[in-house]
């Protein structure tokens, strides 16, 4: 048995493809279409990775951030209120085509930053290299699909529709200035999951990166300041009581994006003077479970399960985070899980083939001990003989049987590699169980019986924004929506959802008289309007 202090390397041992040049000390933030130089207080960036040195295994610090005050936040805002304009800034009274070529000068430079980015990515959040890359990926992938269904939105927006003598044409138009916040486990493609949309629709934007994953930004601040007018998108950096308290409390945010946990969401919406007029999309806490049927099929059911638990070392709100199998394969389906969960790779993010890798949050692994300790103090035990060791930012993934109601681990959502199964023998008990959480984004369900799957469809619909049979509860395919009930979500993301949440349908009416018919198509054939239009975006 390897310890696993020995996973972490030494200088030398870093393949020099993935090597830092040197201390990041970032001190730029973009405010108004100006890199700003912050010459205050920096908050240093701790990478999971340890490296082992003459002294024993050390933490790195790879470079620092700016820490801004309430004073910087408040000049971002303003900056995004004057390019916004009550709606009369260059910005949202763009052309629609006109601000998706804004957004594809963009992305060309983003794809110019792929190396830097995905490194950071590694050594910021820990994720294995093959994951960063798909992250940076997709995340191209992602705006450039928002662009294509931006250009259906329009094109099925410019056509006029006729109702009881009155003609009119319906299209969306921006809200106003958006804050944006991502979280750290995807902080490229969740945070630009709603940044972008609200972008393309017209708003403008302050932009705070999250916790962990925040030196990644830097390689994308000159395409920011260079692909949008000034203002429309700002992005600061710091504390977010007091950078974030300090916009929600001003009143003028008008939009509100956040991926976190549902604590902190009540929190900064609570801050706003005029909470009925601020929308919100929030993608919050979840404890998906899986819900494993005596005639699962357990050799595809053990394959979603690990990947649903352990995909990044389980962080992923989309994770499996409870398994509840039917007692009389408990056994059967808990050898061979334990089994699978033993043979993944343990290693640095870069390493080939890895699969288990250090955690970004300083704390973890004894805030894990401590759930693992409250369920074995209540009658659980960890199972699989390599569980739940640690080493520095290192957690073994632990599973965890049997749990129980009343254990902390059957409701709280654990975010890393802790893995507890539950028993259940009639089928009403996972449908309380279900029905009486707090949560409720997605579940799985593993099994043959139609009707009996169907039943339990039918049971789940009201209680969880998605049910995946056989398969690991996940957020794509990117056109699918995005949402979840209870304390889990609020409003809906997709590819197109996005677009209509960072928007609001506003129309041009007149009744049907032959004036009112010439004088629109006189403003449509002079091209005197750029919101009462019918072009047609190819």
């Amino acid at each position: 048995m390897t310890p696993l202090d020995d996973l972490f390397p030494t200088d030398e041992q870093i393949p020099t493809d993935v090597r830092l040049p040197g201390h990041l000390e970032q001190r730029e933030y973009l405010i108004g279409g100006e890199l700003r130089r912050w010459e205050g207080e920096l908050s240093p960036v701790r990478s999971p990775v340890f490296v082992k040195t003459p002294r024993g295994v050390e933490p790195r610090v790879i470079g620092a951030t700016p820490l801004l005050t309430s004073r910087e936040s408040l000049e971002a805002l303003q900056a995004a209120v004057k390019a916004y304009d009550h709606g009369r800034g260059a910005w949202p009274t763009m052309r629609v085509a006109e601000r998706i070529e804004h957004v594809e000068r963009f992305l060309v430079a983003m794809r110019a930053q792929r190396t830097p980015v995905v490194n950071l990515l590694m050594w910021e959040i820990g994720k294995t290299r093959s994951d960063s890359e798909k992250e940076f990926d997709r995340t191209v992938d992602l705006i450039t699909e928002t662009i294509r269904a931006l250009k259906e939105l329009d094109r099925t927006s410019s056509r006029f529709v006729q109702e009881q003598g009155i003609m009119a044409q319906i299209r969306r138009a921006p809200i106003g200035v958006a804050l944006c916040m991502g979280p750290y486990n995807y902080p490229l493609n969740e945070t630009f999951s709603t940044l972008f949309p609200a972008l393309l629709m017209g708003n403008a934007v302050v932009f705070k990166p999250a916790k962990f994953g925040v030196l990644l930004i830097r390689p994308l601040l000159e395409a920011f300041r260079d692909c949008f007018p000034p203002g429309v998108i700002n992005i600061i950096y710091g504390r977010g009581r007091e950078t974030v308290g300090a916009l929600m409390e001003s009143g003028q945010v008008d939009l509100f994006a956040f991926i976190g946990t549902n604590r902190g969401a009540s929190e900064l919406k609570r801050m706003h003077p005029r909470p009925h007029r601020l929308k919100s999309v929030l993608g919050l806490d979840a404890k998906n479970p899986a819900i494993i049927l005596e005639d699962a099929d357990l050799e595809n059911t053990v394959k979603e399960c690990i990947t649903g638990t352990l995909s990044f070392n389980g962080q992923r709100c989309t994770a499996l985070k409870l398994l509840m199998v039917q007692r009389r394969i408990v056994e059967p389906f808990l050898d061979k899980f334990t089994a699978a969960v033993d043979r993944l790779k343990p290693g640095m993010p870069w390493d080939p083939g890895v699969a288990i890798t250090p955690l970004p949050e300083p704390g973890k692994t004894e805030y894990l001990k401590g759930l693992v300790d409250d369920a074995v103090a209540k009658g659980a035990r960890v199972i699989n003989p390599l569980g739940g060791r640690t080493a520095q930012s290192f957690y073994s993934p632990a599973v965890v049987y049997p749990v129980t109601g009343e254990m902390r681990l059957a409701h709280e959502e654990q975010f890393g590699p802790v893995i507890p199964v539950m028993v259940f023998d009639e089928d009403e008990e996972v449908m309380q169980f279900v029905a009486n959480s707090q949560f409720g984004q997605q579940l799985s369900i593993f099994g043959r019986d139609s009707a009996r799957i169907g039943r339990l469809i039918d049971a789940f619909a009201n209680q969880v924004g998605r049910i995946n049979l056989n398969s690991q509860c996940q957020r794509g395919p990117d056109t699918f929506p995005f949402n979840g009930r209870k304390d889990s979500a609020e409003g809906t993301l997709s590819v197109a959802d996005a677009l209509r949440v960072f928007s609001i349908r506003t129309l041009v009416a007149a009744k049907t008289t032959t004036e009112n018919t010439t004088l629109v198509q006189s403003i449509l054939t002079r091209r005197e309007s750029d919101f009462l239009t019918t072009d047609f975006i190819f």
